[in-house]
């Protein structure tokens, strides 16, 4: 008999679709890849969207728009066919239920960063998100995936099954994407103002990615080596105060893009406060390059190849930079990084929730 398995796809239709947005696309990835005949993918998506073709699987369209169904879906189930065995919720946004009386039910918690730090969101985003969670959490019918292991061990501190929970690694694979040329990638960054070696951030620019002392340390850091070159952030603008002194701000860029960035920065630097995962140091790691990160960040936990700092500390930060200039470039080493992170995949990935699901 087909299992039928429903995801929300309305992360991808948001203005900032994020690493929650790559989260949704990694996991029909590996769903498409690891999933059997007997194994059916649906997505959901909100009315008036246009299809997103290039995902491989069908998509069911709900009878309302992105708005309402944020609001909606935290009390009722509109849009989820009825014949589905499996509807699974890749954010607090929902569904939480729909389908047949033995349908099951999952949702991901990627973080519950709004807790513990006011800069990762706005009050009304804190409010909605602590909402979402307590009704997630009393809800036993549904089950919960979780990528950071310290978030599991916080959850079931406060009394959640140990039996509902079932983490994840997320992946890094994405062979279907060509990194653009050297050459293209010069030529992008002599538009931006950016000539020779360039140290890169990637990520949305709001207060907890700690981009405030990320620049600091950088420039200090500059100072006595030359080889970080200048400071480039891809990724968009989220919300909170920007400073950008010192850093060129090149935007969102197309995923070949930003792949070529990643191959070719003499470092990756990723600081943040705060992180549920943290996809963009993995990510550098799989395409060779050296990588400076917070001691807060779960996905490089137990990486000997991350330089790891404190993302309190400036100059942890700016001395992590120069540390890690005098790692080797060399094909063997660019290797070994890329190995150190292989066995984060999407079909993996995948291979998780099918477990789950069954």
């Amino acid at each position: 008999m087909t299992q039928r398995i429903l995801l929300s796809l309305d992360q991808l239709y948001r203005a900032q679709p994020g690493g929650i947005g790559t989260y949704v696309r990694g996991l029909i990835q590996g769903l498409n890849e690891v999933a059997t005949s007997e194994v059916e993918v649906l997505g959901l998506a909100p009315k008036g969207m246009s299809p997103l073709s290039n995902l491989g699987i069908e998509t069911v369209e709900a009878p309302l728009g992105l708005r309402a169904l944020t609001s909606l879906w935290r009390f009722t189930s509109v849009g989820v066919p009825s014949n589905v065995d499996v509807v699974h919720a890749p954010t607090f946004a929902g569904p939480f239920g729909g389908g047949k009386v033995t349908t099951k039910h999952s949702v991901t918690i990627h973080d519950v960063l709004w807790r513990d730090d006011p800069t990762v969101t706005s009050r009304r985003g804190a409010k909605f998100h602590e909402s979402r969670l307590r009704h997630i959490l009393k809800t036993q019918s549904l089950h919960l995936f979780i990528p950071s292991p310290p978030l599991i061990d916080r959850l079931l501190n406060e009394g959640v099954a140990e039996s509902r929970i079932t983490q994840i690694r997320l992946g890094v694979d994405d062979d279907g994407v060509e990194p653009i040329s050297k050459t293209a990638v010069r030529d992008f960054l002599a538009e931006m103002g950016v000539k020779g070696p360039f140290t890169l951030y990637v990520g949305t620019r709001e207060p907890r990615k700690n981009l405030e002392r990320l620049i600091r340390a950088h420039e200090i850091a500059a100072r006595s080596e030359p080889a970080l070159g200048q400071l480039v952030l891809a990724g968009p603008a989220g919300w909170g105060r920007e400073y950008l002194d010192h850093a060129i701000a090149v935007g969102l860029v197309p995923r070949e893009t930003l792949k070529g960035l990643l191959r070719d920065a003499r470092v990756m630097a990723y600081v943040p406060l705060a992180e549920g995962w943290g996809l963009p140091p993995i990510e550098a790691l799989a395409q060779g390059t050296q990588v400076v990160a917070s001691t807060t960040t779960p996905s490089i936990a137990g990486n000997s190849e991350v330089v790891q700092v404190d993302p309190l500390d400036i100059e942890s930060i700016a001395d992590g930079l120069i540390h890690a200039t005098t790692l080797s470039s060399a094909a063997t080493d660019r290797r070994r990084r890329q190995s150190s992170v292989a066995a984060l995949t999407w079909s993996q990935m995948a291979r998780e929730h099918l477990k789950a699901w069954r």
